[in-house]
């Protein structure tokens, strides 16, 4: 599952790059005009969560992006968004609902020509999220690691949860139309702090998505974001 996302992933961003590189080269104007550079507020929206969403009825959620320019390659950004997941696992069923919001800094690692504002860029991000979880139903095992020593009722609900992580991201965004754009990004996630319920763990958290061994995760949106721009400087 995670080979067939990091797969999506690196071929989008190979179509948007090539897309990109096949524009015609700007013709090069004398050293004495001035190129207009903006900074404005870039706000978007993860269109891959209502596609999830619609194709899988057990999962709603959504996401919105922003970023804004404070420098000639910084970005303030964040991220916010709610999740409601139905997951099965081996022995149990159980749902998750909770929203979640993302803060850092984008790097633009891209020289764009003149005129233009697209990047590629890296960046990290503090990230919390507040949710709870409702045990459907579960199945002790064999070896008795699940439930057995303490017991729970079914669908029983868990509130009151939290989860602090940090992540380091990758993307690009191109600009399509105007101060319309397409973006891609990749994070890598690494949990600092969670709140679990008792004789339960937090198996799946909303903004972190699947915990894995050594409190790992991964994330991908696929984004539609438009500029506003503020301030026009001149260089």
């Amino acid at each position: 599952m995670i080979q067939r996302h990091i797969l999506i992933f690196i071929i989008s961003v190979l179509i948007q790059f090539t897309a990109y590189s096949q524009k015609p080269e700007l013709e090069q104007e004398q050293d004495s005009i001035k190129t207009k550079v903006s900074y404005g507020f870039r706000l978007g929206i993860d269109i891959s969560k209502p596609i999830i969403s619609f194709l899988q009825e057990n999962t709603k959620g959504f996401e919105l992006t922003g970023d804004l320019r404070f420098s000639n390659n910084y970005y303030a950004a964040a991220e916010l968004g709610y999740e409601d997941v139905l997951k099965t696992e081996d022995y149990l069923n159980y749902s998750t609902k909770g929203s979640f919001i993302k803060l850092g800094v984008n790097y633009n690692a891209y020289e764009n020509w003149k005129g233009m504002n697209n990047q590629i860029y890296i960046g990290g991000r503090y990230a919390f999220s507040f949710f709870e979880h409702t045990l459907n139903s579960y199945t002790p095992n064999a070896s008795g690691t699940y439930f057995i020593a303490n017991p729970i009722e079914a669908s029983t609900n868990f509130k009151d949860l939290n989860a602090h992580w940090l992540e380091f991201v990758f993307g690009m965004k191109i600009e399509t139309l105007p101060n319309l754009y397409l973006g891609t990004q990749l994070s890598l996630k690494k949990m600092i702090a969670t709140k679990e319920p008792k004789n339960f763990k937090n198996l799946y958290i909303p903004g972190f998505n699947r915990v894995f061994s050594n409190n790992l995760g991964v994330g991908f949106n696929y984004t539609v974001s438009y500029n506003i721009p503020i301030i026009n400087k001149y260089k």
